[in-house]
């Protein structure tokens, strides 16, 4: 799974019950020992309290799944699943004669095995069936369920990262709106048991087949392969899907809606072509294979780096609305948001390839391999995120790796300062949901990456080699992957796993140098010992010195440490972690000229960036500047925009060299983003005629809705009303990123008959994803400062509550409260000038001050009703 880290919102889970036989009202108890035994483990979810605090263990397997075939239908209307569970199983270990299943708010109309009524409990959670006998380890049995699922009429929950726990959501099921009507799954992390009953654990698992009938206008999605499609006489089809390989519950998935399929395929190793397939709405078709295009290379190269063939029947990837959370690895049946959504001019500023790969790899680490606990989570996670660094570092370069690995370990120390930290593998969580975070995925990937480093290549990926096919269609915990690296490495892996898996933060490190007598490093650990492991880390030193360059690698294990290295001559630099590997802060004392060779004599994009930036801080005889001149014709696109930042600081003669430059970038250069930063720069450097002169050009010839969004920035910097007159012939532009990018200009400038473009970019159908968010951050800005229009904008915020995306939704009270928060501090203002003109006995002003209040309270009243 992919998401987002800034979605702060959590939600609590409550459940109510009941207790039926059949379709009968009757309680049905039973006093069978067996059955009491396993009910009182099961319902403490495996949370055990120890003198430690709450460890969430495992859960126990006491039944192992085998088969799950389903048939299910639709009451499209009512937002119901008609279903019919057959369940295929066995006692695990002891013999049984009971089962007990996770099924979430549904209505159970029969469970039998054969034609024999069976005896149970539901209280709405769990389902707890009385086999007709006792069964041993070495005896199946397929228990048949009818039951209705009502996903809408249970009270729901939801997290940061998955923002419901619905597991089956009914899209425009009652054709209200425009939207074309859908109806897709979600079951991570246990919400697959709302729409079919199941053990819903990562730790089991289950080959699968379903029969989804629908309208026949309907495509139907769903794991596996469709091995047949039967149109029925009423007009409906039946279409059957069957997964032979293994899988855990919360990897089903189903989508329905009037999706146009385009075909795509990949050959695997052995010859055989397999399906790869792209869902997307009608008027998306054109697009799809921009969007997906490049799947098939990254199953050629995942499975070729692993050594281990992608396993499933096919790959499908499919585009939803209103979806919860970033995007799903459901096996061989992938889902996105409609974020995903892109044209192919808007491809030119960015693209999904990085949530493509993480969806895709967890089809080895997740799908094939599952963590078996939430706790052990960053199996799953970890991987998917290291490998957008494996595909970035293999189709674009290691700088543009290393610029995303980046903007990852920040994501990860963001998340850590604001949530908290905790183990990698962490044991006492109180929700699992808490364990979709910054250290599952960032920290987890990184630590990865720092591993690969210790290791090599070679022994690193044969150790994910042989965990892979250890452990292939089971569930795993770390150990096994620490054992795994162990028996290729033949190294003893305790100290790495125990600091970066079963502790927490990471090390804080200050660097300096001592060059008076001999060449000393000294290295002290400044993160709170307490808290905090005292780090063992091996790091590779860059020494430049008389005799040239050479590589050494210290090992850091106390809290402060010296270390005496042999130079020759005069010592030019010393690179600190010369692999870019460590996850680690590190603070650095280095002269602007050790930081200036850094740039000129590093390969690696993170020490290249630092020597730009620290480096042109060197005054001596103008060599600052003239690495930002020489910076401006950097190999990697994010060097050139720290040069462009840069040369806002340089001599007014260095100008005379780098804006001519800057305007060649603003022009011509390959990323959009660096256009866009050129522009930033010309706007406040170059004469109002000029520069308006120059966005012509850019306006007539750019395709980037980035840059061209840049360019409308700039130009309001030198003429404004010439900026909202260019704005307002691109308000149609079907960009979701152009009319953000409009927004950001009349939030600020924008005068009060522009509310007529928010209100119809909210229901256009344009923004996309978080583009909505932003855009309602903008017209929030926008009523700020056109006060006048609060009013008239009530009903757009009760349009977005009701029609908005899932995220809109749950940001709109957020806006709502600063809305009446700014409002209230008006009515105070007025307030406290009231007494003022009471004193001088102005009834005037107090008679207006006091109708704007209650103007003002009203339109607070009318925002606080929004639903």
């Amino acid at each position: 799974m992919k998401f987002t880290y800034s979605i702060l919102l959590f939600f609590f889970i409550t459940a109510c019950g009941s207790s039926k036989k059949n379709s009968d009202s009757n309680v049905a108890q039973s006093t069978n020992p067996q059955i009491i035994r396993d009910t009182v483990y099961i319902e403490k979810e495996n949370t055990v309290i120890t003198e430690n605090g709450v460890y969430q263990a495992t859960n126990t397997v006491l039944t192992d799944l085998i088969h799950t075939k389903l048939e299910v239908d639709f009451n499209w209307p009512k937002a119901r699943m008609n279903g019919r569970a057959y369940i295929t199983a066995k006692p695990h270990w002891y013999a049984s004669d009971s089962l007990i299943l996770d099924a979430k708010g549904m209505d159970i109309l029969a469970v039998k095995i054969g034609a024999t009524d069976l005896m149970y409990t539901y209280d709405s959670l769990k389902l707890k069936i009385k086999l007709d006998k006792v069964y041993t380890r070495t005896m199946q049995y397929t228990v048949d369920i009818k039951y209705t699922s009502k996903p809408n009429e249970r009270e729901t929950g939801g997290s940061a990262a998955i923002t419901s726990d619905k597991g089956l959501y009914f899209i425009n099921n009652t054709g209200e709106t425009d939207q074309m009507p859908q109806i897709w799954t979600q079951g991570e992390t246990e919400s697959n048991s709302v729409w079919f009953p199941t053990i819903d654990s990562p730790n089991s698992k289950t080959t699968q087949e379903i029969y989804i009938t629908v309208d026949n206008k309907y495509k139907t999605l769903s794991n596996g392969k469709l091995l047949t499609s039967k149109v029925n006489s009423n007009g409906t089809r039946t279409d059957y899907w069957k997964q032979e390989l293994p899988h855990a519950p919360y990897l089903f998935m189903m989508a329905i809606g009037e999706f146009k399929m385009i075909k795509d395929s990949y050959t695997r190793s052995n010859g055989q072509k397999m399906d790869v397939n792209y869902y997307v709405e009608p008027q998306w078709e054109s697009n799809a294979k921009a969007i997906f295009g490049e799947t098939p290379m990254m199953i050629d190269f995942f499975s070729k780096l692993l050594k281990v063939d992608y396993a499933w029947d096919k790959y499908s990837q499919i585009v939803v609305r209103d979806y919860v959370s970033g995007a799903m690895e459901n096996t061989g049946a992938v889902i996105f948001g409609d974020y995903a959504y892109k044209t192919d001019r808007e491809l030119l500023d960015n693209n999904d390839n990085s949530t493509i790969a993480h969806e895709l790899f967890h089809h080895w680490f997740g799908d094939l391999v599952t963590a078996e606990s939430w706790s052990n989570l960053t199996l799953n996670e970890s991987f998917a995120n290291y490998s957008q660094y494996l595909w970035d570092e293999h189709r674009y370069g290691k700088d543009e790796a290393m610029y995303n690995a980046l903007d990852e370990m920040d994501g990860y120390f963001q998340s850590a300062e604001n949530g908290g930290f905790h183990d990698l593998v962490w044991f006492s969580y109180e929700s699992r949901e808490q364990m979709f975070d910054g250290h599952s995925y960032n920290k987890g990937g990184r630590i990865l990456h720092m591993l690969r480093n210790y290791l090599g290549d070679e022994t690193f990926f044969e150790g994910i080699h042989k965990y892979l096919e250890t452990n292939k269609f089971k569930a795993a915990e770390f150990h096994q992957l620490r054992l795994a690296f162990e028996e290729v490495s033949g190294q003893d892996l305790n100290w790495f796993f125990n600091q970066w898996y079963l502790a927490s933060g990471h090390p804080e490190l200050e660097v300096s140098y001592d060059f008076s007598n001999g060449t000393k490093i000294m290295v002290e650990q400044k993160q709170d010992l307490n808290e905090f492991p005292l780090f063992k880390l091996p790091v590779d030193i860059a020494i430049y010195d008389g005799a040239g360059k050479r590589t050494e690698r210290i090992w850091i294990t106390e809290a402060s440490q010296e270390f005496t290295i042999a130079t020759t001559g005069e010592v030019k630099n010393i690179v600190f972690d010369e692999q870019e590997m460590l996850l680690a802060k590190i603070q650095e004392s280095k002269t602007a000229d050790m930081y200036l060779h850094q740039y000129y004599n590093h390969k690696g994009y993170k020490l290249r960036a630092e020597g730009l930036i620290k480096g042109s801080k060197a005054k001596a005889n103008g060599i600052g500047e003239s690495l930002v001149l020489a910076a401006l014709n950097d190999s990697f696109w994010d060097i050139r925009i720290i040069a462009i930042e840069k040369s806002a600081n340089i001599s007014d003669a260095a100008k005379l060299t780098a804006n001519p430059k800057i305007k060649s970038l603003a022009i011509s250069d390959p990323k959009s983003s660096v256009r866009s930063a050129a522009l930033k720069y010309l706007a406040e450097e170059l004469e109002k005629d000029e520069m308006i002169a120059f966005l012509d050009n850019i306006f007539v010839k750019e395709q980037s809705y980035n840059v061209l969004t840049e360019a409308l920035k700039a130009l309001a910097v030198v003429d404004n009303d010439l900026a909202m007159a260019k704005a307002g012939s691109m308000e149609n532009e079907k960009s979701s990123k152009m009319l953000l990018g409009i927004g950001q200009l009349y939030a600020k400038n924008g005068t009060p008959e522009k509310i007529d473009f928010f209100k119809n970019a909210f229901r256009s159908g344009s923004l996309k994803g978080f583009d909505e968010i932003g855009m309602l951050n903008n017209y929030t800005v926008f009523l700020i400062n056109n006060p006048e229009q609060f009013e008239k904008a009530v009903v757009d915020y009760q349009y977005l509550s009701e029609n908005g995306g899932t995220y809109t939704k749950l940001f709109l009270s957020q806006f709502i409260t600063g809305i009446s928060n700014k409002l209230g501090n008006d009515i105070a203002k007025n307030e406290a000038d009231i007494l003022k003109m009471d004193v001088i006995k102005d009834t005037t002003e107090i008679q207006q001050l006091q109708s704007e209040n209650a103007y003002l309270r009203k339109v607070i009243a009318d925002f606080q009703a929004i639903k």
